[in-house]
């Protein structure tokens, strides 16, 4: 089978049928290190990467819109064991680039197909492996099996963005876009453009549309808080002068902005006053000592995240009248712009979107267990790893409050590894999260069900994710260093697991 410009298996020779002991669905943030992982701590397992997409990068990939950068410092969101040497704040060109280089430098193209799009699973318990079928160009179906089965593919529809009902969108003579679809054909030169949202994308979007169109107004249902802070780290600057190992500078500046994100939610949640005059004092300087309402957010800090505005290249465009910040909620669309609840109306030639994601459940795959459907939003987590009732089986997800989405993405990839590993030593072909007799009885949450984290997103995906339990072993954690205490010391021995046999499920040991 030959191979792809892009380093991918050519599918165009016909389906396969080959059988892997882990298959990685995503070849995004969390696959790559998931494939990565397994090489080093699991040079025996044979592993295969499908990727629905036609190349690496998941999000990097899909998000095109003008501007397009990572929210979180590149120190924490890049990996471990590959020294991040850009700014903390960096666009997708970098990223992917970046993304591209660990492919190469850890020979993963050759574990990687891409243009894959996974139809369902089924797991066996008479096979004890997952039967995968997906879809690859020319209308064919390549069928795998698989001894482990690693949701790596993220948690919202990279086709998709979250697009609200407004009335009498028709009547708009303009053009309507979702940030997260942005349109190869779109010129806003010299447009009037309304960007709708307040967060990180409209952040970004605006500032960037700037530059050209006519005028861009941020028109948002209510304020965000914003972190204007200039693009550079000066202490890896001071350490890159010396004669000190690039490995050695990258876990420094990564543990401290880790310890500092930490600590700022930490003061959020212990003292959201004190946090929110401080968070309002950046903005403040950044608008040259004005403070809008518009810039006064009525919801305590951290309760969503935080922008973070690279050099103030938001305020900037504020500053210079090219782009404006309007607070009021849509009545409706009109023929040259949106009506407010207030009367009031702005004029545009162009609507962008920048009002979120839809949370996708486990990648739209249909799940069965020998061959009856399976729903997921009935499972309970395990550690926000494995679920209830499903073999062999893990999602990746990562951070969102303490740390970046890399991080836990790097915990649950060395989890893996070390299960399949003691599941090998031990003889075991299945392991399934299994609740105890008192565990039975729990009560049960939404799988993001916080009362301190509240994004839209989460809001709106409570009846399409699993369930969690009030306590570990049945949650989710959103800490980084609890997450770091136990995902990579677990005993699996110790857990609420149940390890059967490879033998038609024939039952050897049960933990709980």
């Amino acid at each position: 089978m030959g191979t792809t410009s892009r380093g991918a298996v050519d599918t165009s020779v016909g389906p396969e049928r080959d059988h892997f002991d882990v298959l990685i669905v995503g070849a995004g943030i969390s696959g790559i290190a998931a494939g990565v992982e397994l090489q080093r701590q699991s040079p025996w397992a044979k592993f295969v990467m499908l990727d629905a997409l036609e190349s690496f990068g998941g999000t990097w990939r899909t998000n095109t819109y003008p501007g397009a950068r990572c929210d979180s410092d590149m120190f924490t969101y890049s990996y471990s064991f590959k020294p991040w040497e850009g700014p903390p704040i960096a666009p997708r060109e970098q990223i992917t680039d970046y993304l591209g280089e660990v492919i190469a430098e850890n020979d993963l193209a050759e574990h990687v197909r891409y243009n894959h799009k996974i139809l369902n699973a089924n797991w066996s318990d008479e096979k004890c492996c997952w039967e995968v079928t997906a879809q690859v160009p020319g209308g064919e179906v390549a069928v795998l099996t698989a001894s482990f089965l690693m949701m790596c593919q993220g948690y919202y529809r990279h086709r998709e963005g979250h697009m609200p009902k407004w009335n009498n969108m028709d009547a708009f003579e303009g053009r309507v876009v979702h940030a997260q679809c942005w349109p190869d054909d779109l010129d806003c030169a010299d447009k009037r453009v309304i960007v709708v949202g307040s967060g990180a994308t409209a952040a970004t979007v605006l500032p960037a549309l700037a530059e050209q169109a006519a005028h861009v107004v941020q028109l948002q249902r209510s304020p965000s808080y914003y972190m204007p802070r200039a693009n550079d780290e000066p202490l890896a600057t001071q350490l890159r002068q010396l004669d000190i190992p690039r490995e050695w500078i990258h876990e420094i500046i990564r543990q401290q902005m880790l310890k500092d994100a930490s600590e700022l939610v930490g003061y959020c949640l212990d003292d959201p006053d004190g946090a929110k005059d401080d968070l309002l004092d950046g903005v403040r300087q950044a608008l040259d000592g004005s403070l809008p309402d518009d810039f006064v957010p009525q919801y305590k800090p951290w309760h969503q995240r935080a922008c973070i505005v690279p050099d103030g290249d938001f305020f900037e465009a504020i500053k210079k009248g090219t782009g404006s910040v309007v607070t009021g909620e849509i009545a409706e669309f009109a023929r040259t712009g949106i009506k407010l609840k207030t009367g009031e109306e702005i004029a545009a030639d162009i609507v962008v979107a920048a009002t979120g994601f839809n949370v996708n459940a486990l990648g739209d795959v249909a799940f069965t267990r020998n061959g009856d459907p399976v729903d997921m939003r009935k499972a309970i987590t395990w550690r926000g790893v494995m679920f209830t009732d499903t073999p062999n089986f893990s999602w990746t997800i990562g951070h969102f409050r303490s740390g970046s989405f890399t991080v836990r993405s790097e915990f649950v990839a060395t989890l893996v590894s070390r299960m399949i590993n003691y599941m090998r030593d031990m003889g075991y072909g299945s392991v399934t999260p299994q609740l105890t007799e008192a565990d039975k009885g729990m009560e049960l949450h939404p799988f993001w069900d916080e009362p301190d984290f509240r994004p839209g997103y989460a809001l709106r995906s409570h009846d399409v994710l699993p369930l969690r339990g009030p306590e570990q072993p049945w949650r989710h954690s959103q800490d980084y260093a609890a997450d770091r205490s136990f995902l990579e010391t677990l005993d699996f021995g110790q857990e609420s697991l149940r390890f059967e046999s490879q033998a038609h499920g024939e039952a050897k040991r049960v933990e709980a």
